[in-house]
């Protein structure tokens, strides 16, 4: 899981990169609105699995931002973060599109909680056990079964099969597939991309990736 966190407070924001970086989670920083990406988005500005949004920032209120990212189309799971606990802002918040909020302070294990449970929706899984079709997918435990048979995956292959299987029947740019793969680096190259998704396709049937050609790839529904 790769995240982005907008979030002022130095010693929160150190801390809570800390703790996450212990669960495994990647995550990158950033402190002002001005930082935050903003439309026109190039195709590296969003390659988040979900993003931690304070609300009060030095340079603006968070809910701004929220609405400029739906109003752009942006539909990448968003969590709120806010010291206050008033039901108005909370409200202005998911009326204007945030998937969740959180209070400071709050315990790791909630936010994990609360961040497993808006990527489940945001792959329209209804459990911690991903469905496609006869692939069952166990993102925790880095777990894939086809038929009821264990998956001999290493972890690129799995890491390659959970991103595609976010949004089964909707292609993945190559671009973003790549990023994705290597959020805190360079992206992967290509090549080396083909390779797994050819070492992928033998173990789980070629016919459930689909190439679309000059675009990427598509896992099948």
């Amino acid at each position: 899981m790769h995240i982005l966190l907008i979030e002022d407070d130095f010693d929160f924001g150190a801390a809570l990169q800390r703790a996450l970086k212990a669960e495994g989670v990647s995550s990158e920083w950033r402190r002002r609105l001005a930082d935050a990406p903003r439309p026109p988005f190039a195709a590296e500005d969003l390659l988040y699995d979900c993003v931690l949004l304070d609300i009060t920032l030095p340079d603006g209120n968070g809910l701004d931002l929220l609405q400029r990212w739906r109003s752009a189309g942006v539909t990448l799971p968003i969590i709120m973060i806010t010291a206050r606990s008033a039901l108005e802002d909370r409200l202005t918040g998911l009326d204007g599109g945030a998937d969740d909020f959180i209070i400071k302070p709050f315990a790791t294990a909630e936010l994990l909680s609360r961040l497993r449970a808006v990527l489940r929706r945001y792959a329209q899984q209804s459990s911690e056990l991903w469905c496609v079709g006869e692939l069952l997918i166990e993102p925790r435990a880095h777990s894939a079964r086809l038929s009821g048979e264990r998956l001999d995956l290493s972890p690129r292959e799995f890491q390659l099969l959970r991103e595609l299987a976010r949004e089964p029947g909707v292609v993945v740019p190559k671009g973003s597939l790549a990023q994705r793969l290597e959020p805190l680096g360079e992206a992967l190259d290509f090549s080396l991309l083909e390779v797994y998704v050819s070492n992928l396709r033998r173990k789980i049937g070629a016919q459930r990736i689909r190439t679309v050609r000059g675009v990427g790839y598509m896992l099948q529904p």
